[in-house]
Parts: structure tokens; sequence; C-alpha cells
């Protein structure tokens, strides 16, 4: 095996349907130009608009003059560190889903990358048809048949325009916070296990940790209770999952 086949090994191509999203513009972060290649082939395929960078800082100059539904961001870059990516893109973009894809695989690495802004953590090796779902999961609609908004107390969750209002503030949730809230709001007061927030929110096929969720869950806690007002909370069922609950 020569060193280009070892490198494009992480990211096997398999047959996945086509993606519907054909205006979906991503950024890619990755400094190993083999891997850049490879994704960038493989995600224009799919109907995507891939700009490729492979240096942090040009990465984040291209995000601070034009909009992206998602970035991929590996960690080890050569001029910045790819926490400080995520950090920024969170920072210029709060709407843009962004997948870390790294070698570095301790769960520490996995926390410390999702408390940076990333939305999903994915560790190489890492097929290419499981990174595509991925991707296909994180853009997927609101369905038609769901209410425009939902709101309880306080709080208001329009799906339509993907924003969380306490009064007339609106919190400044990351893509799959927003998710997470949506989906506990569908349910007020029901007890949603761990499984079924993973599928909702993430993939139905989950592969990763579950730390995911904790992150997510933490954020958004703290996010609501910082707004004021009569808000719902997130309550931990022990050995289950979460329920939103409003207190008295």
């Amino acid at each position: 095996m020569t060193a280009d086949d070892a490198l494009k090994a992480p990211f096997e191509t398999v047959d996945v349907p086509k993606v519907p999203f054909r205006a979906s513009r991503l950024l890619l972060v990755e400094d190993d130009r083999v891997i850049g290649r490879v994704l960038t082939a493989a995600l224009r395929r799919d109907g995507y608009d891939v700009r490729w960078h492979p240096t942090g800082g040009d990465a984040v100059r291209d995000a601070a003059a034009r909009q992206f539904q998602l970035a991929l961001v590996d960690l080890g870059l050569p001029d910045v560190d790819g926490l400080a990516v995520c950090q920024r893109l969170r920072e210029l973009q709060p709407g843009c889903v962004v997948v870390v894809v790294t070698a570095r695989d301790e769960e520490i690495d996995v926390i410390v990358g999702l408390e940076a802004g990333a939305d999903d953590y994915l560790t190489k090796p890492v097929r290419l048809g499981e990174l595509r779902a991925r991707i296909r999961a994180h853009l997927r609609r609101v369905p038609d048949d769901v209410p425009a908004a939902l709101s309880v107390g306080d709080l208001r969750v329009d799906l339509s325009a993907r924003q969380a209002v306490v009064r007339d503030h609106v919190l400044p949730l990351r893509a799959k916070e927003f998710d997470l809230l949506a989906r506990l709001m569908g349910s007020p007061g029901a007890a949603v296990s761990r499984d079924t927030l993973m599928a909702d929110v993430w993939e139905t096929h989950w592969y990763g940790t579950s730390k995911t969720l904790d992150v997510h869950v933490a954020s958004v806690r703290r996010k609501l209770a910082s707004a004021g007002g009569r808000v719902p909370v997130i309550a931990t069922v022990r050995g289950h999952g979460y329920r939103l609950e409003l207190e008295d």
C-alpha cells in the first residue's frame, strides 16, 4: 500500500443515496492535502458546494465573508489549533453545524471539542459513508407537519426561523442546541430517553459517545438560566434521559 493509499483508507467510498440539499455550502478545514482532495471530490459529487482550506486562518477568513451550513474541522492544523477555529466559527456563524473530524480520540478531547463549539465529534479513521450520513442527518430539514412555533412559559421556539426567544431576548443557541431544545419542547413534561434524543437530534444509527448529549444539555441549561423570566428547565431523569418542565 502506498502512502497515498494509506491516507485514503480512512475515507473508503461506499454507495449512499444522493443528498437532497443541493445548495448546502460546506467548509472543510483539513491540512492533509490527500484527505482534503478525497473529501472535496466526494462531497462535491454529492451536490454540496465545498470550500476546502488547509489552514485555520484561511478558513476563518472565508467564514467571515460567506455563509456555511456545515463545517468539517480537523484539530491538528499547521497554523492554529482546530479548537480555536471551532470557537471562531461559532462566534461568526452560530447557525453553522460544526463537526470535528480528528485523530484525537481520548474522552477529554471529545469533551473539550464539544465545549469549544462543535456539534459533533468524529475520530479518524472514519469511513466516508458514515461521514456522509452524518452530514445528511445534520442538514435535514424540519418536517412540514410540525407546528410553526412551540411555547412553554416565557420561552418561544420558532421552528421555521430556528430561533428560541425569551420575551424579546434571542438565545444564542448553536445548531444542535436548538434541535435538542426543540425536541424537548415538542414533548413538555414527558421523559425522553437518551437513545431517543440521540436518534432524533443527531442520527438514527449513533456511533459516537453520548457525552455529546450531556455537553449540549449543560449548555442549553446555562443559556436558559441566564435568560431570566419564567422559562422551563431540563430535568435529569436518572437512568433514562431528560424531561422539560416548567417550575412553579
